[in-house]
Parts: C-alpha cells; sequence; structure tokens
C-alpha cells in the first residue's frame, strides 16, 4: 500500500470503563465518540486491544480520507501498545497518526494542534512515543491545571466540574473539528483555525 493510501489513525486516549467516562483524562474518548457518531460509524473491538471504527473523513473529492478512529482498551499509561499495534495492522505512517488527549498546561476550552514534541508528563503520550517515537500529530486539548493543592492525578481523573460542563459539548465539537480540519487540509491550516 502506498503510503498516499494509507488511512489517518485518530486515538483518542483515555481509561476504558464507565468509571472514567466523565473524567477530564477522557476528553480524547469523547471526541472520537463524535466524530464516529458524524461518519455513521459504530466501535468494534479489534484485537490489537482498542475499540476501531472504519470510514471516511472530509469533504467529497481529493480531500475526503480513510480514516480509522481508535479507542485503545488499555489504560492510559499502556496505550502505546494498542496504537503500534493499530499502526502495523492498518500500515500507517507516523505522521498520519492523530493522538487526541487532555492537556495541563492549557487553559480549558483551549485547543493547540503539533506535530512532535514532548510528552509534557501525560502517561499516554509517554506510552505512544516509546513504542512508537514522537512525530505524530497532538490535538491537545486544554483542561487547565488543578486548584489549590489537588494532586494532578486526582484532578485528572475528576469529572469536569459543572461549571466546566456548560461549554464542554461546545469544546468535544471544536476539537472534533479540529481533527477533521487537520485530515482534510493540513496541520497549518488546522493551527490557524483552531489554535486559542
Amino acid at each position: 500500500m502506498s503510503d498516499d493510501a494509507a488511512p489517518w489513525l485518530i486515538v483518542g486516549l483515555g481509561n476504558p470503563g464507565a468509571e472514567y467516562a466523565g473524567n477530564r483524562h477522557n476528553i480524547g474518548f469523547m471526541v472520537v465518540d463524535l466524530l464516529a457518531e458524524r461518519i455513521g460509524g459504530k466501535f468494534k473491538a479489534h484485537k490489537a486491544r482498542a475499540q476501531v471504527v472504519e470510514g471516511r473523513m472530509g469533504p467529497p473529492g481529493p480531500a475526503n480520507r480513510p480514516v480509522v478512529l481508535a479507542k485503545p482498551m488499555s489504560f492510559m499509561n499502556l496505550s502505546g501498545g494498542p496504537v503500534t499495534a493499530l499502526r502495523d495492522f492498518y500500515k500507517v505512517p507516523l505522521e498520519r497518526i492523530v493522538a487526541v488527549h487532555d492537556e495541563l498546561d492549557i487553559d480549558y476550552p483551549t485547543l493547540r494542534l503539533k506535530l512532535g514534541g514532548g510528552d509534557n508528563g501525560h502517561n499516554g503520550l509517554k506510552s505512544m512515543t516509546k513504542s512508537m517515537g514522537a512525530d505524530y500529530h497532538r490535538v491537545r486539548c486544554g483542561i487547565g491545571r488543578p486548584p489549590g493543592r489537588m494532586q494532578v492525578a486526582d484532578f485528572v481523573l475528576k469529572d469536569f466540574s459543572s461549571t466546566e460542563r456548560k461549554e464542554l459539548d461546545w469544546f468535544v465539537d471544536r476539537a472534533a473539528d479540529a481533527v477533521e480540519c487537520l485530515v482534510a487540509e493540513g496541520l497549518e491550516r488546522a493551527q490557524s483555525a483552531y489554535n486559542g
């Protein structure tokens, strides 16, 4: 398969299980759930220890791209294993992998898109980078820093606050738009449209 025919692999990072569903750490899952809804797909179990949806994204014509939406079913700090297995299974070049994840150093609800870079202490990114290298795209969904003396681990594993939830649907919708723009029009266009 030529690189040109290869699909994009869009990975929402999160923790599996109903008790984590509304956590800040699971915003990546929320975004790929919405993208799956938009392309009319249902998640199915894949042997790579992930839930996947295969489909197409973007406007009709050459910008319409094959995509695989994925939610690793390992815990966050082991995301690299399932993502690497999916990359190999679908023969996806690294620069067509997009990680959608929560980001502490960006205020809520702000988006930033980039290619490559460090993991900033994010265990999902750390695991992916260790498995594959760092040159994949990131859609960074700002959640801000924990208030007061709350530990980071406690903060990311809490649900969004009632105040945050007022903007959550809008934020998830905007992050999904940013992913679609990245896939169809490239990083620079998506950055200029969506970087906060």
